[in-house]
């Protein structure tokens, strides 16, 4: 009986190893071996092989595999060619290291359907026994001065033609597995990694147009969930539209509401005025063009999203175009100039770094501030009874001189995740914690107000994070753009740049930031009501704490 079972059981095997497999099971094991073997092999992560090359020669060979035991048999051949792997003593100082592990996962080496076990295990000797020197391909150092995360030494070509199905599938895996190995917040995505892979694998390899493989490329990087992370192309524009309305906005209720101008006179062609709540575009609700596009803009979180969608729904080709708006409780359409960019000649007013507001607060545009300019902020709000960090826009490099005076101590306010680039996928935790601050006698007594919105993002969430430090700091406002960490920008292959948040910012108790953004100690939001009123809602909130302590 047993015999029976077994004898059953191998034939199973044999059929479903010997049966068709489809072009997108065949590619998705590709890619992930080749992205695989590029960080590993010691024989390719040391830059010898031209490894793109050796793509494109596989490709056609993957492509003329008809079944699972073919297929797994050119996957093994090309992984012997590559020659002798030799065994490794283990790092020492591996074991020193404390690791993050969310993130990595090769358990697919041993459990891909398509691959036999003779190439598992010589995959898993691989991984065992991956390159011991620096990488060719990729290289973090901190302290280097600017990003620390780059991908290097890739081949340039002069120009890419979409109609090229190698290079198509070469941008894809190298974008693939550039996240695959090096985006710490892989495991905060709302989608699977391998599952966007099969996904997207047959808009690359049988793209309708050049439109279609170009919005692919853009939507994949939308996947991360990281408002840092977008791919552009030069025809971005072309297919969404390269004018702009001359006007800025805030979605509220699904309402596109007008809070301001990039170029006053030609707002006022428009009639266009603040807090103009516009319910819709050509014909279509706000909400409709939202649902259409949203997979084309990035964003870690819901009012992220919001922030980033302008373009989508607003550009357009036509000089012209109709709105439905809401104004003095009346609603009405009309037709509304849009331009080209450089027409736009955006107006940029010039606004004071800090002043005093009544009853003896201070009130900082942290924008504008400088750090040559701290020493005379001190000097001017040092008497005051508190003082707002206006953090709703991206600050310069002040937080640590501000901490130095706001503290009386040196105070723990962020730990950082960074990728292992000796274990590709892996990441470990920093080396100590971050601090500001140091030992003040004479720090500022009063309270300390910090006031974020979605378009707190990145170094504005860790500045906010430091400012937290203080005695009697509370940060008011509404959820923050939750991409804390450096923005590294790459190309993937000629015409098509991206970026994505490259190491991992978290709060000392290892809480995480991306996506939820900073803690906000009370909430508050502007109204449609209040945008009309010329009031600001955040800022005002903030006074009444500090008057009332509520």
């Amino acid at each position: 009986m047993n015999k029976t079972i077994l004898l059953i059981a191998f034939l199973l095997f044999q059929y479903s190893f010997s049966k068709p497999v489809a072009e997108t099971q065949k590619l998705a094991a590709t890619a992930k071996i080749w992205g695989f073997l590029k960080y590993y092999h010691p024989n390719v992560a040391n830059g010898t092989k031209n490894w793109d090359e050796q793509l494109f020669q596989v490709l056609q060979k993957v492509d003329e595999a008809q079944s699972a035991e073919a297929f797994s048999l050119v996957l093994e051949n090309w992984v012997d060619s590559l020659g002798e792997v030799k065994k490794v003593s283990p790092s020492k100082a591996a074991s020193k290291k404390e690791y993050f592990d969310k993130n990595f996962d090769l358990s697919w080496i041993n459990k891909n359907d398509l691959f036999s076990k003779s190439l598992s295990k010589k995959l898993k000797f691989i991984e065992e026994n991956r390159i011991q020197d620096k990488q060719y391909y990729v290289d973090f150092e901190l302290g280097s001065g600017g990003v620390p995360l780059k991908f290097t030494n890739e081949v340039k070509y002069t120009e890419f033609k979409w109609t090229d199905k190698n290079l198509r599938l070469l941008a894809l895996f190298r974008y693939w597995n550039y996240i695959e190995y090096f985006f710490p917040y892989k495991y905060q995505m709302d989608q699977n990694w391998d599952q966007v892979l099969t996904e997207f694998l047959p808009r690359i390899s049988q793209p309708k147009s050049e439109k279609d493989f170009d919005l692919a490329m853009r939507e994949i990087s939308i996947k991360l969930n990281d408002t840092h992370a977008s791919t552009d192309m030069m025809n971005l524009f072309e297919y969404f539209g390269d004018k702009f309305i001359p006007a800025d906005v805030v979605i509220i209720d699904e309402k596109a509401v007008i809070i301001g101008f990039k170029n006053d006179s030609l707002a006022k062609i428009s009639d266009l005025r603040i807090g103009d709540a516009i319910t819709k575009v050509e014909g279509k609700t706000i909400a409709e063009v939202l649902k259409e596009n949203r997979k084309y803009v990035e964003g870690s979180n819901e009012p992220s999203v919001l922030r980033k969608a302008y373009w989508t729904i607003f550009n357009g080709k036509t000089s012209t175009f109709e709105i439905e708006f809401e104004r003095d409780q009346k609603i009405a359409t009309k037709s509304i100039n849009r331009y080209k960019y450089q027409d736009l000649k955006i107006q940029f007013p010039s606004s004071e770094k800090w002043k005093i507001l009544e009853g003896n607060i201070g009130y900082v545009n942290f924008e504008e501030v400088v750090i040559e300019d701290v020493p005379n902020l001190i000097a001017a709000l040092k008497n005051t009874k508190a003082i707002i960090f206006d953090d709703r826009k991206r600050p310069n490099d002040v937080l640590y001189a501000l901490s130095d005076w706001l503290n009386p101590a040196e105070k723990e306010f962020a730990r950082f995740l960074d990728p292992d680039v000796s274990f590709p996928g892996r990441y470990v935790w920093r080396t100590g914690i971050e601090k500001c601050g140091k030992v003040n006698p004479d720090y500022y007594k009063g309270k300390v107000i910090v006031l974020i919105d979605e378009n707190a993002v990145s170094h504005a969430e860790y500045a906010a994070m430091a400012l937290k430090t203080a005695p009697k700091a509370t940060i008011i406002g509404s959820q923050s753009g939750g991409a804390d960490g450096a923005n590294y920008r790459f190309q993937i292959i000629k015409g098509f740049s991206s970026a994505f948040t490259c190491y991992g910012v978290f709060y000392p108790n290892k809480k995480e930031t991306q996506r939820i953004g900073i803690a906000v100690d009370i909430e508050s939001k502007p109204t449609i009501s209040g945008i009309r009123q010329g009031k600001d809602e955040v800022l005002d909130r903030a006074v009444t704490f500090i008057k009332t302590g509520k």
